[in-house]
């Protein structure tokens, strides 16, 4: 399975019987271009920005994974107003929006590789899987892989507690990941 997560941050993960063999690290801004994060972002260009600016490390990750992507090129981080701004004819709005979308379809694809092909399906989930256009332009290129299901919302916390919970009333063993 591979779970791709919408939010503030971009994530995607491939799954093996229900254990995670890879992720990006899209808290730190690993992955695609995000409506708060950078994505990845090429190493000699970030180099010439680091010493172009005196940001400490601090404020050059806050730059990074806080203030970058989406919120960098268009002054937002709100997709429903990146969205109603391309409804309304705001080309360049248009253009970030689709460029974030082939990013996720790249990554998505990265992770088809890491499972050799073998998908059961495709997961989106997070608020962004609200906008039916923007999954549309990532299933175009996608949909070959297999099944896409989309689950919109910010379900997330209530994930985390449930799980919480499974481990505490001793349904399940708590996990860790290295």
């Amino acid at each position: 399975l591979i779970v791709v997560h919408l939010g503030g941050g971009i994530s995607i993960g491939a799954h093996r019987r229900g254990e995670v063999i890879d992720v990006n690290n899209a808290l730190n801004g690993d992955g695609p271009i995000a409506p708060e994060r950078a994505g990845s972002v090429p190493a000699a260009g970030l180099i010439r920005f680091v010493r172009e600016t005196d940001l400490d490390d601090r404020a050059l990750k806050k730059r990074l994974a806080g203030n970058a992507g989406i919120v960098a090129h268009l002054g937002t981080n709100n997709m429903r107003e990146v969205e109603d701004r391309g409804k309304a004819g705001d080309e360049e709005a248009t253009l970030v929006y689709k460029a974030m979308a082939y990013n996720i379809a790249k990554w998505v694809g990265a992770s088809a590789a890491v499972l050799k092909g073998d998908i059961d399906g495709i997961a989106i989930t997070g608020g962004l899987a609200n906008d039916k256009d923007f999954i549309n332009w990532i299933k175009e290129m996608i949909s070959f892989l297999g099944d896409i299901y989309v689950y919109p919302g910010e379900d997330e916390m209530n994930a985390l507690a449930m799980g919480g919970y499974r481990v505490l009333t001793g349904e399940e063993e708590a996990r860790e990941y290295k």
